[in-house]
């Protein structure tokens, strides 16, 4: 606690009084660009990964970056997802999940969890798609590997759940707004993001110059009418790259998949 209190009176005495005019702006009200939807981890900052300033994200964490389906709960996750998209106009949503995350871990072995944390088991509950789809179809996996997988997964069947929202399928349908999904590597402090033209979580090259890449920083994103499917013939070689990024693209989870994998991996379901 003496810590933060001291950050406290240094924040007042150096960042605050160098950005005086900024706070007054602010206390007028703000205008965020993007709805970040992530893990309460302590190890995530969506500020500092993204760089972005006061008043340029509108935040919500929980564990698991969990978003539950439109009418399973009167939470505060879809409060304020409609606060975001229907009073501050937000036109962008990011779903980021994140490596080594321990909700995802609790989800892989649920029924543990029902005497201890009880809460947290029901709260889980709501990625039960993610645990199912992983159990039905990743069950030659384990350990570290299969946590990549249901990390991946889970940070799409939350965007699913996302669209069942009537305010978001309303402003989708009206081309207003785009969804994302990210995956942050906290080791290696990077960001997959996942392209639904590929099926596919890829890396963005480090060497791009923003003037190369789109603003958001972002893959195209989640917000067209077709079915995302995947191709009965794969595209890719089996053995995935255990370097430092050296071309545009990288794929995820770096391992070697087995063919039957590559038709199912992050493929995703219907963006509709």
């Amino acid at each position: 606690m003496k810590k933060l209190i001291k950050g406290l009176r240094d924040f007042k005495s150096s960042y605050f009084r160098a950005n005086e005019e900024l706070f007054e702006q602010l206390s007028h009200g703000q205008k965020p660009r993007v709805l970040f939807i992530t893990c309460s981890d302590s190890r995530i900052d969506p500020n500092l990964i993204t760089q972005a300033g006061l008043g340029e994200l509108f935040v919500i964490r929980n564990a698991g970056n969990i978003i539950p389906p439109f009418g399973a709960t009167n939470g505060g996750e879809g409060a304020t997802i409609e606060y975001a998209i229907q009073a501050l106009d937000i036109q962008q949503i990011i779903v980021c999940g994140h490596s080594h995350c321990g909700a995802m871990k609790g989800l892989m072995k649920l029924d543990s969890l029902r005497v201890e944390m009880p809460l947290v088991h029901d709260w889980l509950k709501y990625a039960e798609a993610t645990r199912r789809l992983v159990k039905d179809n990743y069950n030659h996996y384990e350990g570290e590997e299969l946590l990549e997988i249901i990390i991946a997964e889970n940070v799409l069947t939350q965007i699913e759940n996302l669209r069942t929202y009537p305010v978001i399928r309303s402003k989708i349908y009206q081309g207003k707004l785009s969804i994302y999904a990210w995956i942050y590597q906290i080791e290696a402090g990077e960001v997959l993001v996942y392209d639904p033209q590929q099926h596919a979580y890829v890396l963005l090259h480090n060497q791009l110059s923003p003037s190369d890449i789109d603003e958001t920083l972002v893959s195209p994103p989640l917000d067209s009418n077709v079915e995302i499917h995947v191709s009965r013939t794969p595209q890719l070689p089996l053995q995935l790259p255990q370097h430092n990024p050296n071309s545009e693209h990288e794929w995820f989870p770096m391992t070697i998949l087995s063919p039957e994998q590559m038709e199912r991996i992050y493929r995703g379901s219907r963006t509709q």
